[in-house]
């Protein structure tokens, strides 16, 4: 054989390796950490099943989730660079902003407020002018439970001081039925929680009616928003993916839940908070542009109330904050 011909055919057998190992090499995932505002719960399912779903890694999108205590460990984990993007509720994005933080939001989780204050049916309080003089109870002091309650005081004329708060732990029903509290701040979850653990019949006052505004936002540092926005845009349509699939097929959901949620035991349960979920995760907003869209009217709205409430300092101009330029569009979303 001549020589330039073994040459070529050398250098053909030595490629040919190469080339097989290129092509069943998987094509490199992006990594983007998501700080929770809890621990890997049946409410975050969308964020939650990628080993099986799939919904990231289609879009080149290796996902992590870091749990947390509250709205403000997510914040704080994107602040100290441990996670991408924050799962956070407008007043701590809101607070953080009014302390100087460089912060984006690029997508609205739950555009309806969860939120509620609680009563039993004897106990005539109907409205948030009825709250006067009550003793009233709150997850936390930090919680969006004691935010609620002080939107819907505000909205009556009332402050904190007009009422007697007290903390009786996340989910507590308790205390309301025990006579501690006359009312309990709550979430839609936790009062379908509190009424499958024998809560009686109550009455429900909806912080949304008060203040229609959204309940959980994705949040990002301004630089990663800059250094990332490829990675971020195609984790938004995993994401939105993720939860028309939710609305979709809930109860495939509720049985991954099973396998995935660490309170995901029970599959009847997980249904009906996946559907309370599909429900806040709507708005005739997000009918119209999309999975994820942010109303930057409704946010400014919340943004002077809790102003005027005390909660932040400085006047804030949320159309500057907020970016809607990621959002994946009407993928998938029911009509």
């Amino acid at each position: 054989m001549h020589p330039i011909a073994r040459r070529d055919l050398l250098a053909a057998l030595l490629a040919a390796p190469l080339a097989s190992f290129a092509q069943n090499t998987p094509p490199r995932l992006d990594r983007i950490v998501v700080a929770g505002w809890n621990k890997p719960i049946t409410e975050v399912t969308p964020l939650l099943v990628d080993e099986d779903k799939g919904f990231y890694r289609a879009q080149g999108i290796a996902l992590e989730y870091v749990p947390g205590a509250g709205s403000a460990d997510a914040i704080r984990n994107i602040l100290a660079g441990q996670a991408d993007v924050a799962f956070s509720d407008p007043l701590t994005f809101f607070a953080a902003l009014d302390k100087g933080e460089k912060l984006r939001a690029i997508y609205d989780i739950y555009p309806q407020n969860v939120f509620n204050v609680v009563s039993l049916k004897g106990s005539n309080i109907t409205r948030p002018a009825d709250l006067k003089g009550k003793k009233i109870g709150v997850y936390s002091l930090a919680s969006g439970t004691r935010q609620g309650l002080q939107v819907l005081l505000h909205s009556a004329g009332l402050s904190e001081s007009d009422v007697t708060v007290v903390v009786t732990g996340l989910l507590n029903f308790a205390p309301l039925m025990q006579g501690q509290v006359d009312a309990t701040a709550a979430t839609d979850t936790g009062l379908l929680i509190g009424r499958r653990r024998g809560l009686p019949e109550v009455n429900v006052i909806e912080v949304g009616q008060v203040l229609p505004m959204s309940s959980d936002l994705f949040v990002v540092r301004e630089d990663v928003y800059q250094a990332k926005r490829a990675a971020l845009q195609r984790f938004l349509r995993g994401y939105a993916d993720a939860a028309a699939w939710m609305m979709a097929k809930p109860e495939e959901a509720a049985q991954l839940a099973v396998k995935r949620a660490i309170d995901g035991t029970d599959p009847a349960l997980n249904l009906e908070i996946i559907k309370l979920r599909n429900a806040s995760s709507v708005s005739a907003l997000t009918r119209r542009n999309g999975l994820g869209a942010l109303d930057v009217a409704s946010l400014q709205a919340a943004a002077d109330t809790y102003r005027r409430l005390g909660l932040v300092q400085k006047p804030l101009d949320v159309g500057k904050v907020v970016s809607q330029d990621l959002l994946p569009g009407r993928r998938g979303e029911p009509g």
